[in-house]
Parts: structure tokens; sequence; C-alpha cells
């Protein structure tokens, strides 16, 4: 069984946070700078100390049965997990994905 691999962007808000939550999440805001971002199958988390938004990036692998709108769940899925272990709340999640396999290298010289 073949598949392919999606890469998925999701968008999403900050939630009420308590002072504690803001604390923490400020603290930790260097770790989760623009420039550490990075498609991985665990996904990276970026924000910026402002706390408003963030932005979650992951590869989701899929086999050819797979709906995007399944790939986008589960990256959406993962985006909650990541912010609530970071001690966050969320909302307001919106995910664009690419597929992997459907990007066309263009070569120079042809």
């Amino acid at each position: 069984m073949s598949g392919t691999t999606y890469q998925v962007i999701t968008h999403g808000k900050f939630a009420e946070l308590t002072d504690e939550q803001r604390a923490s999440l400020i603290t930790q805001a260097g770790e989760h700078d623009l420039f550490k971002a990075r498609f991985t199958e665990e996904g990276t988390v970026t924000y910026e100390p402002a706390l408003l938004t963030f932005t979650f990036r992951v590869l989701v692998p899929a086999t050819e049965e797979d709906t995007e709108d399944l790939v986008l769940g589960q990256a959406k899925e993962l985006a909650a997990a990541a912010i609530r272990r970071l001690g966050g709340e969320y909302r307001d999640l919106r995910s664009v994905s690419t597929d992997l396999s459907k990007i066309k290298v263009k070569r120079k010289g042809r």
C-alpha cells in the first residue's frame, strides 16, 4: 500500500490565558521562534511573545485512501495537543496542506 505525505500548516489563536500560562509561554517563546520552524512528523509550534497567534507545522503521512479533510483533522489534533503541552489553550484553528507527491520540480536547462 503506497501513500504520500502532506505538509500542513495550522494557524490558530491563543484562547484566554491565565497570568501563570502567559508567564510560562513567554518564558518558552525563544524556543518557539519563527527561525526554529520545521516540518517534522512531531510538528513544531512558533509564536511571538505577544501570545496572540501561533503556527504549527507538521508532516502527516497518509495512504491513498485518506482524504485531505482527514489529514487536516489530524494536523489540527496534533496542533491542539502541542499547544496544551506548552501549557496553553487555543481557538480558531485553520489548516492548509500540500500533498508532497504532487509537487513538480522544474530542473534548469530542460
